[in-house]
């Protein structure tokens, strides 16, 4: 009766599929997953359960998983240098909700980026952090808007006493004062916390700060975005055994129960992959972000924080205001196939959020795939053709995609090797 309509839904997986094979994917949120990681997606862990921890579930059957969950959180510690590692939130958003339900009470004070200054929307009153108190100040920021003011910082955190300072950013150019603050967040008894969503993966890389190293408190992070997993949640901690119990509940009951094996067994790969290939990625990454921010600013376009160098992550944002507003642009740029997301910028009021100046590029993704420094400079002349030449552009587009189909900084090289065929016996008659 209705396998047509499920056949058109697999068509439409079947078109999204081809589509952003040929689009340049320059969101500065996603990732792919190497075929090795992508082939295990499906397995029968996608129909099981796993509460509580290894050895100590609430259900049988799940050896397997337990192996696989184990090897993770070790290798994480390793990767990160952390005593404590808590795999089973399932989003970026829900690691956040499951440390701010026990170290944010009600009517405290919590001190986190605003919107405009790249903040996420999970640290503030509509978002995860807004649960649990209403009592958010904007941390003050320089000039520029994308550093953090850190005098006036202080200032407020000597003043308000929050129990909490929200970093980490959804737009993040530049590394957080954590060093600088951290004696009198110590002082004050304010824990840091950092949330490592985009920058993860430059983190393990050992080519961004080392926020645990630095002082905070504890980190969270999803795991699809420089870090190139599947779509997950983490949290890590040097934090003391009491406090990392809290989080251990806070996890679990408190914002997760079963917790997606199937994923969990992918990001065990592609933390293998990070271990093997990370540094040579974050590195790369870093340097393609800076390449197309110079390039798009020697074309003409108002590129942010130039003065510092433009950025020092996978992001780059750029004023689009001279070209009626980042929304527009978006929506331009994505009828020819160059996808990436409009973006506040830090002088913007918090009422533009619908139609603001800014546009956002991440490059973590089109670097996975292969381009360099040369594509860079390609991908900003597309970019200005369009927006500022007002060509079409899209079959330029897809035939520049087309020469980056593999993933790199992965294992697919020795997953995609033919294997030997066999020879047939001939019966004898």
């Amino acid at each position: 009766m209705y396998e047509k309509k499920v056949s058109e839904i697999e068509q439409l997986i079947d078109d999204q599929n081809r589509w952003r094979d040929k689009c340049i994917n320059l969101i500065a949120s996603e990732n792919v997953l190497s075929h090795r990681a992508r082939s295990r997606a499906g397995s029968d862990f996608a129909h099981r359960y796993a509460e509580g921890h290894p050895g100590e579930r609430y259900y049988r059957g799940t050896a397997y998983i337990d192996e696989i969950e184990n090897k993770l959180k070790a290798n994480l510690k390793v990767l990160f240098q952390c005593a404590h590692t808590e795999v089973r939130s399932i989003s970026g958003t829900n690691a956040n909700e499951a440390v701010f339900s026990h170290f944010v009470k009600p009517n405290d004070v919590v001190m986190v980026n605003s919107t405009p200054a790249g903040g996420h929307i999970s640290h503030h009153r509509e978002g995860a952090i807004g649960k649990f108190t209403r009592n958010i100040i904007d941390i003050p920021v320089t000039p520029d808007g994308y550093h953090m003011d850190v005098d006036k910082t202080i200032y407020l955190i000597e003043k308000a006493r929050p129990s909490v300072i929200v970093l980490g950013k959804s737009l993040f150019l530049f590394p957080e004062p954590i060093a600088e603050i951290g004696e009198v967040c110590k002082a004050c008894k304010v824990r840091i916390i950092y949330d490592a969503a985009h920058v993860l993966g430059l983190i393990a890389g050992k080519h961004f700060q080392r926020p645990l190293k630095e002082g905070a408190f504890l980190m969270t992070a999803s795991t699809h975005k420089t870090y190139f997993g599947s779509q997950r949640g983490i949290i890590l901690s040097n934090m003391d055994e009491d406090d990392w119990r809290k989080i251990d509940r806070g996890a679990f009951p408190g914002s997760s129960s079963n917790h997606h094996l199937d994923t969990l067994a992918q990001m065990s790969i592609a933390t293998f992959e990070i271990m093997e290939f990370g540094e040579q990625y974050a590195e790369d990454t870093i340097k393609n972000a800076q390449v197309l921010a110079t390039e798009l600013d020697r074309l003409g376009f108002d590129v942010q924080g130039k003065e510092f160098g433009y950025t020092q992550t996978h992001q780059v944002a750029v004023n689009m205001n001279p070209f009626h507003g980042g929304e527009k642009i978006s929506r331009l740029l994505e009828h020819n196939d160059i996808i990436l997301n409009m973006n506040m910028l830090p002088h913007e009021p918090l009422r533009s959020h619908a139609h603001p100046e800014g546009i956002r590029i991440g490059v973590q993704e089109m670097t996975r795939v292969g381009m360099g420094k040369q594509a860079m400079g390609r991908i900003a002349e597309l970019i200005k053709e369009c927006v500022i030449d007002k060509k079409e552009v899209k079959e330029e587009v897809n035939r520049f995609r087309s020469k980056y189909r593999k993933v790199k900084y992965s294992y697919d090289a020795y997953a995609e090797k033919p294997s030997k065929p066999t020879k047939s016996k001939k019966s004898k008659k």
